[in-house]
């Protein structure tokens, strides 16, 4: 087995490894501290921080993660770098998070595994910016990590249907909002985090919250009723009964720009809503609210990839059992 393997790599085999996962910045003291992979795979977090100098909890976490990959089947997110991940925050309109994910080397193999706790460390206190990537993370699982599923340009051959406008860039939404003569607004939405992925998705997304965001005055009742009717044009009337029917819930709070997100004794607290525990991920794997609309080959995709991640875990499980590996 690789991770066999890995457990004899003498100390330059280890470092090359440390390098080629974006790591390599711990080599000077991996050398003098572990000298083969057996050593790297036993280090305790409290060792890797002490001894290696690994103070940044996404370093330690990706380092975990990549030691369990060896034992692990390989998946698309886990080829996918960190320059991606940053064009990948430009297309979801949260550019303003790229110094932080590229600080903590955030690559698709950490993306698809952030926690609650890994948002706050990366500055995310934002309700609105964190189901963005809840949600753009969700779309990505769904096209199985595609690279080039992002869509960033309106073209001829569009049909503007939920599984297309689901896969819309901010800059996309930007131009469908040009295209119904909200091109004065249209550049509030830079940093907002507003993708397709988050109109689709995510139902207490609606008409009044995208308004707000686009600073549209209440005053103005005839250009948010203009933006309510192109609104519900584009989800559809069946997504719209959706995001209608949710409001009426019981414990349904509207979303607003400006929400953030409490972190205090080890919980997340939210106005009036239930403690979140802190290493629940922030798009959890068995995610799997897709309104009707959306293309069935992606929805057997989710099913596949939920099985997967269940598949994954348990493997993950008995890896952390293992006493050849980072606990």
């Amino acid at each position: 087995a690789l991770e066999t393997t890995f457990s004899r790599w003498q100390t330059e085999q280890v470092v090359n490894w440390l390098y080629g996962i974006g790591l390599g910045q711990y080599a000077t003291e991996c050398r003098k501290h572990f000298k083969n992979g057996l050593q790297l795979l036993h280090a305790t977090p409290q060792e890797l921080e002490k001894k290696v100098g690994m103070r940044n909890p996404l370093h330690r976490k990706k380092l975990q993660l990549c030691l369990n990959g060896l034992c692990t089947r390989q998946t698309e997110a886990n080829i996918l770098d960190t320059h991606w991940v940053q064009k990948w925050l430009d297309d979801i309109g949260l550019p303003q998070y790229k110094e932080y994910f590229a600080e903590s080397k955030v690559d698709g193999r950490l993306l698809n595994n952030l926690t609650l706790e890994d948002i706050i460390y990366l500055n995310i206190t934002n309700e609105l910016h964190h189901l963005s990537i809840k949600r753009a993370i969700q779309v990505l699982r769904l096209n199985g990590f595609n690279p080039t599923c992002i869509k960033r340009r309106p073209s001829s051959d569009d049909k503007n249907d939920m599984t297309e406008i689901m896969h819309w860039s901010n800059h996309r939404v930007m131009e469908w909002l040009r295209s119904i003569d909200l091109s004065e607004y249209a550049p509030n939405l830079r940093g907002s985090g507003v993708c397709g992925a988050l109109i689709i998705l995510e139902l207490r997304f609606n008409a009044s919250t995208l308004a707000e965001i686009l600073s549209i005055p209440m005053s103005k009742t005839l250009l948010r009723r203009h933006l309510t009717m192109r609104f519900q044009e584009l989800i559809g009337n069946d997504l719209q009964s959706r995001k209608n029917q949710y409001e009426k819930s019981p414990n349904y709070q509207s979303l607003t720009p400006h929400t953030k997100i409490k972190f205090s004794r080890g919980l997340f607290a939210h106005r009036r809503t239930r403690s979140i525990e802190a290493d629940d991920l922030v798009c959890p794997m068995n995610e799997n609210g897709i309104p009707n609309g959306i293309s069935p080959s992606l929805k057997r995709f989710q099913r596949k990839e939920s099985s997967l991640a269940d598949t994954n875990e348990d493997e993950l499980v008995l890896a952390h059992d293992s006493p050849t590996t980072v606990v």
